[in-house]
């Protein structure tokens, strides 16, 4: 099984290269590309895109960036994995995209990857970065230095993401449902559903597909807590997979929260539609309940940590491997 047979393999050497001329990293391991680090001034965000599991297959959708036919073409600013929120300071990070008029961009912040601090290659990838979560007129409200380190197998890709988020000013994260740490599936991994869709066709046109007439979706999402598919969504886990056939083989992606992170354990802001996300920043508007807002004073910082587990194989690791992951993650060495 993929579970258990990946973790006994050997991991793969893993390569981070710095592309001359460009933002961007490029990570490949066993000599296969993994993913790359985009963090150009176009994007409103740095992401990881596109993500390949270890037997190739493209797991995040293409559009906008590099769109292929019977791509999803909803929100727009949902590119690869990627890292922000709704609402910090009243200013939304996470919904800005190039579809935000120019004239309502005073609502919405940015993310400016300004250096890479560390790439280097081995047993584990690490790639380090800094970035400034910006208001339009530039001014820094938060400092982020991020550490991503990269592994692999025969069948499986690992990212251990490390991030801190340091206050330049006085800066509220105000309880919200779009955030913390996203991820847009590829279409065969969101649930079959019975409401109309806008895609591209061949020809890059938009078409209509009516609900319940599209086939290709055969996704689901399993949580810590066994709750199962569209039920996923706002609940609580220490962990939550999204699996699905791809080709051949069966494809998973697993998210694990950290017993250190801030309202730990996270929510799941996990949609059919293929919006894959942890947010632990979203209580009131997961639950009805209290908000739970995180407030940085002017030097304060917080840490997030999370792993994301891309499998493929026959199967996908089943609740017991994956607690048993959980657990093997989340414990100090």
């Amino acid at each position: 099984m993929a579970g258990t047979t990946a973790m006994a393999q050997k991991n793969q050497m893993v390569k981070v290269v710095k592309v001359a001329g460009k933002n961007k990293v490029d990570i490949v391991i066993g000599d296969k590309p993994f993913t790359s680090f985009l963090y150009p001034d176009t994007l409103e965000k740095p992401v990881l895109y596109p993500v390949h599991a270890a037997n190739g297959t493209v797991v995040t959708r293409g559009f906008p960036l590099n769109p292929k036919p019977g791509d999803p073409i909803d929100h727009p600013h949902h590119i690869g994995i990627w890292f922000n929120f709704e609402n910090l300071n009243d200013l939304d990070f996470w919904n800005n995209s190039y579809a935000i008029k120019k004239e309502k961009k005073s609502a919405y912040g940015w993310v400016k990857t300004d250096r890479i601090l560390q790439t280097s290659g081995g047993a584990k990838g690490v790639l380090a970065y800094h970035a400034n979560w910006t208001n339009q007129a530039n001014d820094i409200l938060l400092e982020e230095t991020t550490r991503l380190e990269f592994s692999g197998t025969t069948g499986r890709r690992v990212i251990d993401r490390i991030t801190t988020l340091k206050a330049v000013t006085l800066c509220v994260f105000k309880d919200s449902k779009d955030g913390l740490l996203g991820l847009r599936l590829a279409h065969e991994l969101q649930i079959p559903s019975t409401v109309d869709q806008k895609f591209t066709d061949n020809k890059g046109n938009i078409t209509i597909v009516k609900g319940g007439d599209d086939k290709v979706p055969t996704g689901s999402y399993l949580t810590s807590e066994g709750k199962t598919g569209d039920a996923a969504w706002g609940t609580r886990g220490t962990w939550c997979k999204v699996f699905g056939k791809m080709g051949a083989d069966s494809i998973s992606i697993t998210i694990f929260d950290h017993p250190e992170n801030f309202n730990y354990p996270t929510f799941w802001h996990a949609r059919g539609y293929g919006l894959f996300a942890a947010n632990p920043l979203g209580q009131k508007a997961f639950t009805n309940g209290n908000p739970k807002n995180l407030t940085l004073q002017k030097g304060e910082s917080v840490t997030f940590r999370y792993r994301i587990v891309v499998d493929n194989g026959a199967k996908t690791p089943d609740s017991r491997q994956l607690n048993a992951a959980a657990k093997a993650y989340t414990t100090k060495k």
